[in-house]
């Protein structure tokens, strides 16, 4: 005799074969959270508590944004919020996602990412995102947060130039501690361990070659004396990231920072042969001895005055130690 009590509805299994996606919070509030990607399920995205991922921050819109699978494609729709819905740094109204992607709302970053295993269901997953936000509540003031080896710095500035934030990226790695002023999406300053005597432009270069190390955007800051560079985040990066492409390709012709340079005693190269920015870097060979400080206090960028020193060492002005 068959069971007449009604049974609760069942989620439609997967078809073989068929990828599992979630989206993993990567930054803000919600770090370290995960929200599965349901086949022909859509998932509004917004601050009203009725939605499927609430975000509950002022950023966020009630009604912010629709993502949705539709058989194996992946698409997201911005849903006329206030402050926008941005892909890759890109602001959209629709597009598709692919893995990998990074979608920025409001304050979080999150990725598209292949699913480890089975998909939660998405009210446990709403859940477990409020769980999440009250766990880092009481030691996570900072508005955003995270790691450069999930999203690089380059593509993390490029987020925010687009979103135009404003604040500090404060970026702290086993040796070092920068810091990104950013006006409405705009780089003002750039300084790293509170060097001044570093041009701001060599110091925000020198931060796009880190690998490893964590982010923070803390409130913005006023810099007293501080030179204003005002320069968007495209123009900077496509410069900065041709810039480590060329250092990069003599990178192992090069000295170690630490490593000392002297002047060649005697000297059998005729300094009239150096250009007046040749000399220039000859001097400060002279003055500090060491590849780093001649770095530092160069006026010329990274990879020029590192170009210098491999041609002032080939032809023996400059010996190393």
């Amino acid at each position: 005799m068959a069971d007449p009590s009604p049974k609760a509805p069942t989620a439609p299994a997967p078809k073989p074969g068929a990828r599992s996606y979630v989206l993993r919070f990567i930054s803000g509030k919600y770090q370290g959270g995960e929200f599965p990607v349901a086949s022909e399920k859509q998932i509004l995205i917004g601050r009203s508590s009725d939605l499927d991922m609430v975000l509950v921050e002022d950023m966020v819109s009630r009604k912010h944004a629709r993502i949705a699978m539709q058989a194996d494609q992946i698409w997201i729709e911005d849903l006329g919020s206030t402050n926008g819905t941005f892909v890759n740094g890109e602001k959209i109204k629709r597009a598709r996602l692919k893995e990998g992607d990074r979608v920025l709302i409001g304050t979080s970053i999150l990725k598209l990412m292949a699913a480890d295993g089975a998909r939660a269901p998405s009210a446990d997953a709403k859940r477990e995102l409020e769980s999440v936000a009250q766990a880092r509540r009481g030691s996570q003031q900072r508005t955003m947060s995270g790691s450069i080896e999930e999203v690089p710095l380059p593509d993390l500035l490029q987020l925010f130039g687009t979103s135009k934030k404003s604040g500090v990226l404060v970026v702290r790695t086993d040796q070092h501690v920068g810091r990104i002023y950013l006006k409405k999406g705009n780089i003002s300053f750039a300084i790293i361990d509170e060097l001044d005597g570093v041009h701001p432009t060599k110091s925000l270069y020198r931060m796009l070659t880190w690998p490893q190390g964590l982010f923070d955007l803390e409130p913005a800051e006023e810099r007293d004396g501080a030179e204003d560079m005002n320069m968007s985040v495209q123009e900077l990066l496509i410069e900065g990231m041709r810039q480590l492409d060329e250092y990069n390709r003599i990178r192992d012709e090069l000295p170690e920072l630490d490593g000392q340079l002297t002047l060649a005693s005697p000297m059998a190269a005729q300094l009239r042969d150096l250009k007046p920015e040749e000399l220039d870097v000859l001097q400060l060979v002279h003055n500090h001895g060491v590849f780093e400080t001649v770095l530092n206090k160069s006026k010329a960028t990274d990879l020029q005055t590192a170009e210098v020193i491999l041609k002032l060492v080939k032809a023996q002005y400059v010996g190393v130690g």
